[in-house]
């Protein structure tokens, strides 16, 4: 295949992503998926490898990318179907990312799959938002083994019934899941029209060529690396249990053309809700070394090829079920971002920016008490790391996640609250010859009775400059002026403000001093 016919074979499979990904907007019903784009689309070849991906949450793709194989190689696919599950421990994130899996079918043969990963406020946990300070799987909501939601072209109306029942707003749970089955019904005859233009053995010839491509790139990045090994620890606040200050450790050994990032020395599985499976492990490992490549290396298996991980069974990124990972996805995914950058830094230390602000800052909220059921998540940016070539930039989404915020019209319109600042925290990054970014504040009244939680992090230890940057300021959590731990939950009378002042990011190079 040439390289303009390689280019244009990738651009399609991309533009199947991007087309199931505009559906899936259009589609929903929750401003969740509507408005904040917590959501991903994928294609993947008939044995569950990563074919291309949209520019979508790297913590959805490169955990799918790492367990696609294991989920689609025990079911039996029949054109038509589609899949529904949830289950952190058979290949998903946490409870409220539902993924649904959809076969492609051509000339009497399963050649492809289209996926999309969606965030359901609300996946039946007893705290509105489902993202409640959890101690067992179960508590965080209904959990989903891989199962059939759609088969040969009927919804399966216990399956989708049994999942619907378990929430607060059954008629939005509906509408947000068969808006991710009408996109992969979308992706699956886009990608089958491509099949058909271009015949299966020139589709399984493009799928080869754009992951040997990949993979050559991947390995030429990876050769730019010196070899050796590099050591870094950083830690998590708490667990919301009890358990404080828990590391997370990492040794990369490079050797020119690979690298294997072993995690020995993590922190065992811990009471609270920080645990992680290995497949989100994974995508924090992939998202940082994809960061290293070339911009125009393909979003495929083969970019992962060179990339080796390990990981304890039963330490802090390789819980056992049935540990709480509502956070794990969320926090502990964005703090294997900042150990690996850590390690990478003592490397490449000119390519590699200090640390951002190390949190989703994600808050869950509802209704309390009898009156219209409503469930409401969102995470909030902060600053970004400074680095080299520039300072960071201010009151953004970092690294595993790239959702948009909840425009403050959509929130008071839909839900009993009002946002009364919304505003960057000026002076939070971190000080250096390039400045860290400063984080956000944001804060709600409500209007009516409430429960709400947060899950947070970088509220003990702040953000790290690098070059000798300073430090960032660590955020606040405050409930009517009264500080918050990181992770907590409560319930919220008529006229109670809840404000979040999130970190910065860290400072580069000494302050006052010269490029």
């Amino acid at each position: 295949m040439t390289p303009a016919a390689l280019n244009i074979f990738a651009s399609r499979l991309d533009a199947v992503c991007d087309e199931m990904g505009v559906v899936l907007r259009n589609a929903a019903f929750s401003p969740n998926i509507r408005d904040r784009l917590d959501f991903s689309c994928a294609v993947f070849d008939a044995g569950g490898a990563l074919c291309a991906q949209a520019a979508h949450i790297p913590v959805h793709l490169g955990s799918m990318a790492f367990a696609m194989r294991d989920i689609v190689s025990g079911i039996d696919w029949r054109p038509g179907d589609q899949v529904i599950l949830n289950d952190p421990y058979l290949g998903g994130t946490h409870l409220p990312d539902v993924t649904v899996i959809a076969p492609v079918f051509h000339a009497g043969g399963l050649r492809a799959f289209v996926v999309n990963r969606a965030h359901h406020a609300d996946i039946g946990a007893a705290s509105p938002g489902s993202m409640p300070i959890s101690a067992r799987l179960e508590d965080e909501g209904i959990v989903i083994e891989p199962v059939h939601l759609v088969r040969e072209g009927g919804f399966v109306a216990e399956v989708l019934q049994r999942v619907t029942r378990a929430t607060r707003n059954r008629a939005e749970s509906e509408g947000d899941f068969s808006a991710q089955v009408a996109a992969n019904r979308a992706g699956a005859a886009r990608l089958a029209q491509l099949i058909a233009g271009q015949g299966v053995d020139a589709f399984r010839n493009g799928v080869a060529a754009l992951n040997a491509y990949a993979e050559r790139l991947a390995r030429r990045s990876l050769a730019d690396i010196p070899a050796g090994r590099y050591q870094f620890t950083d830690y998590l606040d708490d667990d919301g249990q009890g358990q404080r200050d828990i590391p997370i450790c990492v040794t990369l050994t490079v050797d020119g053309s690979g690298v294997l990032a072993d995690f020995s020395g993590t922190a065992d599985q811990v009471n609270g809700n920080v645990n992680c499976p290995l497949a989100v492990a994974a995508a924090a490992v992939y998202y940082v070394f994809r960061c290293l490549m070339p911009a125009h290396t393909p979003a495929c298996a083969g970019a992962f090829q060179p990339i080796e991980l390990r990981a304890p069974e039963g330490c802090l990124l390789n819980a056992r079920k049935p540990a709480a990972v509502a956070a794990g996805n969320v926090e502990t995914s964005t703090r294997v971002v900042d150990v690996v950058l850590g390690a990478l830094a003592q490397a490449i230390p000119d390519r590699i920016p200090a640390a951002s602000h190390g949190s989703m800052n994600n808050l869950a909220m509802g209704s309390a008490g009898s009156e219209r059921p409503w469930d409401y998540y969102e995470t909030i940016g902060g600053g970004m790391g400074a680095g080299l070539r520039g300072g960071g930039l201010s009151g953004r989404q970092t690294h595993m996640t790239n959702t948009l915020n909840t425009p403050i019209e959509v929130l008071e319109s839909r839900y009993p609250m009002r946002v009364l600042a919304y505003a960057l925290r000026r002076g939070s990054g971190g000080r250096g010859t390039r400045n860290g970014g400063d984080g956000l504040i944001r804060e709600y009244e409500f209007l009516t009775a409430a429960h709400f939680t947060l899950l947070t992090e970088r509220r003990t230890h702040a953000p790290w400059g690098i070059a000798g940057g300073a430090d960032a300021k660590p955020g606040i959590n405050l409930l009517n002026g009264r500080p918050l731990p990181s992770k907590c939950e409560g319930k919220l009378e008529p006229g109670d403000r809840l404000r979040i002042e999130t970190p910065g990011g860290g400072g580069w190079g000494t302050p006052g001093g010269r490029i």
